[in-house]
């Protein structure tokens, strides 16, 4: 009968913590950041253009362009194709992605293009790319859009995220989401 009693107890405390003191605190935590809780929404003249933690599909040439996405950016279904490398459907689409990288960016060789270009990430949604990702692409971006490759080296550089305190995180990461939008404002003042 005491390790009945025991027993309850230890449900109903856990009950109690885990359904209800747990949940109300992380969204108590949500409610004190606001938008790191919402995924750090993005707007521009009062529209809402997208989210900083959430890749999003660009494929004009008058854009840097982010890491493919499995899950075709949809954020309600997250997640990687789960392809082995040796996977033929895995080869198939890598080899698509080089072929397109190499006839949208001329002068551009195999060996320089980042993997993270040509394969989707775990989640489908990474909004992130490495500087040499965004480097490759600085020739065709700027012919598009009529521009001084200078100006968008400058502007990957000033778009690059650094580690925290330059050691706790990734490092020498670009956001594309925001390095086109800043793109777009550059274009507008030129």
């Amino acid at each position: 009968m005491n390790s009945i009693r025991t027993y309850l107890i230890l449900t109903l405390v856990s009950l109690v913590f885990f359904g209800l003191i747990y949940p109300l605190s992380i969204w108590g935590i949500g409610r004190l950041m606001p938008d790191k809780a919402n995924g750090n929404p993005i707007y521009h003249d009062d529209q809402l253009v997208g989210f900083a933690q959430v890749g999003q599909a660009f494929s004009s040439a008058n854009y840097f362009w982010g890491r493919p996405s499995a899950v075709n950016y949809d954020a309600s279904a997250t997640g990687g194709s789960n392809y082995g490398t040796t996977n033929p459907d895995q080869i198939r689409q890598v080899k698509e992605r080089i072929t397109a990288l190499l006839k949208a960016n001329p002068g551009v060789s195999v060996r320089d293009i980042p993997g993270e270009l040509v394969t989707a990430s775990g989640s489908g949604l990474d909004p992130h790319i490495s500087v040499a990702a965004a480097r490759i692409q600085i020739r065709r971006v700027a012919s598009a859009r009529n521009l001084e490759p200078k100006l968008l080296e400058e502007l990957v550089d000033d778009h690059t995220l650094q580690p925290l305190a330059g050691i706790f995180g990734p490092g020498d990461l670009v956001n594309v989401l925001a390095l086109n939008l800043a793109l777009d404002q550059l274009t507008l003042t030129n």
